[in-house]
């Protein structure tokens, strides 16, 4: 191990004593799996944000038997973390700085090493296998977004042999960490690559799923001006009755100071939008894929783009207007500076959600149906009455 290396897995390994010392759920989990091995003899291939609370799961898969193939996701990769899961024997792939073409590299390894059971993100492992015609080789798996279950549901209906337990359906996760984790941090990582005001700010939420209605619940408590774009009548009839103000993308283009995308679906702010958009315009995703601001278009209209700090760039236009691109239109709260991702605890109950379902894939898989289902009942309330003990004991 040279010494660069060598500095990076101490930094990440600090790092990771402190995620894991908060994170009671899974500290119990990997005691069981410890004993119970549900994983001997599997190798679990895994897409997923390399970060360190990511590294405290795959130690728990790893306490459970699991053999660990992994990579990241484009351009949230954190090195030192890789560098700790690699000299903890795993198999990683990825760096901070892989372009899309090499992350889709990283991508086709995991699967080069034929994984028994997929731990997914937005459906690219399951995609590949199934373009690749391995698909009848997977025992089954999870997906961790609303992106990759509309992708199983949709571009992968009846092409997925094999069980694919979607955790964002579940209502635990869609409270704990898509409303009030998500909305926190996306908070968060807005003031920290920025350090904005929020309070009398106007901001535009584009989607009031769990995970919009959380950026706006959080918006607005500390003081911003908030407005949500839902293209869903019923969605939108809630986030009225909520207290907002409800209107379309065009009709707030040129009201909104910052608008931050959360809806899993491409070209929400489109080229169309952009001649809309007041000077200095702020544009921010927080969903799974950097697709929602459509960033080819906005580049390609732009006279000039100066990078301004670390994931903030300036995008000049002909009129002499300018709009402000965060973190190059991908997740920011795991793609913009020093990014954190969602807070300790709500990832300790997601990745409780995981462990326990990959565990049900890997010893009951023919009690599952083929393709995308929704968390067992059975887990989530189980997780659900670990997760009130835990907060109790905090008290």
């Amino acid at each position: 191990m040279d010494d660069q290396t060598a500095e990076l897995v101490n930094r990440g390994r600090k790092r990771i004593e402190w995620i894991r010392s908060r994170m009671p759920l899974l500290a119990a989990a990997r005691a069981e799996l410890a004993v119970s091995k549900p994983f001997d003899g599997l190798r679990i291939g895994m897409s997923l944000h390399l970060e360190p609370k990511t590294a405290v799961l795959l130690e728990t898969l790893a306490a459970g038997g699991a053999e660990i193939v992994a990579t990241g996701n484009h351009g949230s990769t954190q090195d030192d973390i890789v560098a700790v899961l690699r000299a903890n024997g795993m198999t990683v792939f990825g760096r901070r700085d892989d372009s899309v073409e090499r992350h889709r590299e990283n991508i086709s390894a995991v699967l080069d090493a034929a994984p028994a059971i997929l731990l997914d993100n937005g459906g690219d492992l399951a995609a590949g296998a199934v373009a690749r015609g391995i698909e009848s080789s997977i025992l089954g798996g999870t997906e961790e977004t609303t992106s990759g279950g509309d992708r199983l549901r949709g571009e992968l209906a009846g092409r997925v042999p094999f069980p694919v337990i979607v955790i964002n359906d579940s209502r635990l996760k869609a409270i704990g960490e898509n409303r009030h984790a998500v909305g926190q941090s996306v908070v968060e990582s807005f003031m920290r690559i920025t350090n904005m005001m929020i309070p009398g700010r106007r901001f535009v939420v584009a989607g009031y799923g769990w995970c919009g209605s959380g950026v706006a619940h959080y918006l607005r408590a500390l003081g911003g001006k908030v407005a949500v774009v839902e293209v869903d009548e019923l969605t939108a009839f809630e986030a009225a009755l909520d207290g907002y103000r409800v209107d379309s993308l065009e009709n707030l283009a040129g009201w909104g100071e910052v608008f931050i995308t959360a809806t899993g679906h491409p070209g929400v702010i489109s080229a169309e939008i952009f001649p809309l958009l007041a000077d200095g315009a702020v544009l921010a995703n927080c969903g799974h894929f950097p697709w929602e601001i459509d960033v080819p278009a906005l580049t390609a209209a732009a006279t000039g783009i100066h990078p301004l700090d670390e994931a903030i760039d300036r995008i000049d236009f002909a009129d002499g207007r300018h709009v402000i691109l965060l973190a190059d239109g991908r997740m920011m709260n795991l793609a913009g500076r020093e990014p954190k991702g969602n807070s300790l605890e709500s990832m300790d109950l997601g990745f409780l959600l995981q462990v326990l379902s990959l565990e049900r894939v890997a010893t009951a898989a023919t009690t599952l149906v083929a393709g995308a289902q929704p968390v067992p009942d059975d887990l989530d309330r189980l997780i659900a009455r670990r997760m009130l003990a835990a907060m109790a004991a905090d008290r």
